[in-house]
């Protein structure tokens, strides 16, 4: 009823080809995913709790703990396997995490400052550019107030005692400040009241465009209501098994993933 897309065969933004990941321990959790995303594109990764969405997300920010056995990763042509996080975060991937981290000793606009410098130098061809400060403070001051995020915050250190919506309004600000090229944003829906949720949403909604794209990943439709999907893939057991547009989330919402976990299927993976 939803059968998976073929691989697309011209270049695109970003693009995921037959990508096998694996545990330290060899335990196999993503098996054969192809996914092609451009920019101006929201793609949802839909599945249950188990089947590898979160190992997917770590996998293409290039988390040492998930091994990539095979397969690629493409951004704007080029191949970013071999890369550390910090060389795919510069070349414009970006992960909103489910669980932020917090940094204790380091403030949101030390943080950003620094990430920004770091960004342009890779963007630069390897010589610094660094932001001017008063150009940093104009940039950070109004995409503050795009994302209703208090000034206050700028002062207070990286996700230390922050609410769960404040960190993900914070990783969002992030978002805003590093324009980077590709957004995937992990559960980002998670320990989020109403409210929260809608600025996030918002704020997503307000980034993706021309020069971005964003992978959603999620197991409920909730934050799909506030981020319109154009591309839903249904992942169980560490494969897409069905694509669709966003009537997709709708039926999963009504139905559950029942119909479409295979007989056997081991779950029990990171989520």
């Amino acid at each position: 009823m939803y059968p998976v897309r073929e691989a697309f065969t011209n270049l695109s933004l970003f693009e995921i080809r037959n990508l096998h990941v694996a545990l330290e321990d060899g335990t196999s959790i993503v098996k054969g995913v192809d996914l092609t995303i451009d920019t101006d594109e929201v793609h949802a990764v839909m599945g249950p709790n188990g089947s590898g969405k979160s190992t997917l997300a770590y996998a293409l920010m290039g988390h040492p703990a998930y091994e990539i056995t095979d397969g690629e990763i493409l951004l704007d042509g080029e191949n970013i396997v071999e890369m550390g996080a910090d060389e795919r975060a510069q070349r414009g991937l970006f992960l909103a995490f489910q669980y932020p981290y917090a940094v204790p000793g380091v403030t949101v606009a030390s943080f950003l400052r620094s990430a920004v410098n770091a960004v342009r130098k890779a963007r630069n061809g390897g010589e610094d550019d660094p932001i001017a400060i008063k150009e940093f403070r104009t940039q950070l001051t109004g995409a503050m107030a795009d994302l209703k995020v208090s000034k206050e915050m700028a002062g207070r250190y990286l996700n230390e005692g922050f609410s769960g919506g404040e960190k993900k309004r914070v990783e969002i600000l992030q978002m805003a400040m590093l324009q980077p090229r590709i957004a995937v944003l992990d559960e980002t829906d998670s320990g989020l009241d109403i409210d929260a949720l809608k600025v996030v949403a918002e704020g997503v909604e307000k980034l993706v465009g021309p020069q971005m794209g964003a992978l959603v990943i999620t197991h409920y439709q909730r934050i799909l209501n506030y981020i319109k999907p154009d591309f839903v893939h249904v992942f169980v057991d560490g494969r897409i098994v069905a694509e669709g547009g966003p009537e997709l989330a709708e039926t999963l919402e009504a139905e559950g993933y029942e119909a479409f976990i295979p007989a056997g299927a081991a779950m029990g993976g990171d989520s």
